[in-house]
């Protein structure tokens, strides 16, 4: 199939997991057989168009004025959308697709117009929720845009992808959608490209090769969902327990200043080092000499890290929540713990570095799991079926509004409150 894949991010310009997940979806439909364009966001130094292995990469520059993404972020995406949505009809009159691909709300205003100026079948990938990251609230004017949008999207979308069967529960809920058109695909993730060229002497411990004591990773956006702050909440107690612990904060976002001040409140001094962002060579070294790799989110829809922590064989512990269950299973490919009990996460990672039968059974079916399951062959020939399914209904539909007319525009009330319970104001 031909495919047009709309994304705000894609490398070099990585943000978050949406970025790796749209790449690794992109290689593995072209791996496929699959004709792929992606347009997304101008990188500094990238070229407008161009192909990368068979991909088309289509880099989109903002329009003026600018807008600080973190600080205005409706105005940052309505002004992205604007030359976004010149460029998709231009690559639309150039190739046309079979399908558009939209990932997340970000890139809605433009999926929505090409797909009705094309009359192409419409699927969106839904990677979370603003009413998710919020534990269920809509709590300022912004959240609740941000929440309509969504919603919008995916009224307009043919198919819903989710990539947990926990976020198809959730997405039904948020957005009244049947679980008939919701398709539950998970992420993947390419061992042979994060496996790095040596991995080093992991006895004792799995101790990093540096210093003598272990060394527990942390990789995300540092916001406040993702829990670095129960990570950095348990460091005095394991500490405690394990000489010469370190812990590495990997991620970059606004959440940065806050963590910093409780790393120094917490004089966790040099036990404690903010990496910032780091790129995919070194993410997966980073990950490769970790003693545990944890995953303390509050709200996850899936998760990369896992899967990433997985594919160099590190040992994994996770809160359990959201679709993180769905490859984690406690005892067998790590250990989960309850969502911010902070007790409850130091033991789940001490348990792991002090047992190293544990450790090794846990990174070998990790792995197993992880090869069997979540290569990206599998989760494109998985997508594949969702646009052949997009594109049958769309016909059907067309056919319908050829004989019956067109149906008139929804109009959207968007509840207030919390989503997730029901209890709405």
């Amino acid at each position: 199939m031909r495919v047009l894949m709309l994304s705000w991010e894609y490398p070099p310009l990585v943000v978050g997991g949406l970025a790796r997940h749209v790449h690794g979806l992109a290689q593995g439909l072209r791996d496929a057989g699959h004709e792929v364009t992606v347009v997304t966001r101008h990188a500094p130094g990238t070229p407008l168009d161009s192909r990368d292995d068979g991909i088309r990469i289509v880099r989109v520059p903002e329009d003026p004025p600018e807008f600080d993404f973190f600080t205005d972020l409706l105005a940052w995406s309505m002004a992205f959308n604007h030359a976004l949505t010149r460029t998709v009809l231009r690559v639309l009159d150039e190739d046309r697709p079979e399908v558009i691909h939209a990932h997340d709300w970000l890139v809605a205003h433009a999926a929505v117009t090409a797909k009705h100026a094309a009359q192409l079948p419409l699927v969106a990938t839904m990677h979370a929720t603003e009413a998710g990251r919020h534990l269920g609230w809509l709590p300022e004017a912004m959240n609740r845009s941000i929440h309509s949008v969504e919603w919008w999207l995916t009224y307009e979308a043919r198919r819903v992808i989710a990539c947990s069967s926990h976020m198809r529960t959730e997405l039904g809920t948020l957005f009244e959608l049947a679980d008939s058109t919701i398709d539950v695909i998970p992420n993947g993730v390419d061992a042979r490209f994060l496996e790095p060229p040596a991995r080093g002497d992991r006895a004792g411990g799995r101790a990093a090769t540096q210093h003598e004591g272990p060394t527990v990773v942390f990789v995300g956006r540092l916001v406040f969902e993702k829990g670095a702050q129960d990570l950095l909440a348990a460091v005095p107690r394991l500490r405690r327990r394990h000489k010469g612990l370190r812990v590495k904060i990997v991620g970059a976002g606004p959440y940065d200043t806050q963590l910093h001040e409780q790393a120094r409140a917490l004089r966790l001094g040099r036990s404690v080092e903010f990496t910032g962002f780091l790129d995919e060579a070194a993410l997966a070294r980073t990950l490769a000499t970790a003693s545990c790799v944890v995953v303390p989110s509050h709200y996850e829809p899936f998760g990369l890290v896992p899967l990433e922590a997985a594919a160099v064989g590190a040992p994994i512990v996770v809160a359990d929540t959201g679709g993180l269950a769905e490859f984690v299973e406690d005892g067998q490919t790590g250990l989960r713990y309850p969502p911010r009990d902070v007790a409850a996460l130091a033991d789940a990672v001490s348990a792991v570095l002090r047992d190293e039968v544990l450790s090794a059974r846990l990174r070998r079916r990790a792995t197993a799991k992880l090869r069997s399951s979540f290569a990206w062959s599998a989760v494109a020939n998985a997508t594949a079926e969702t646009y052949r399914r997009a594109w049958a209904e769309e016909q059907d539909l067309q056919e319908y509004l050829k004989r019956h007319g067109p149906r008139p525009a929804p109009v959207f009330e968007v509840p207030a409150g919390n989503l997730l319970t029901g209890q709405l104001s």
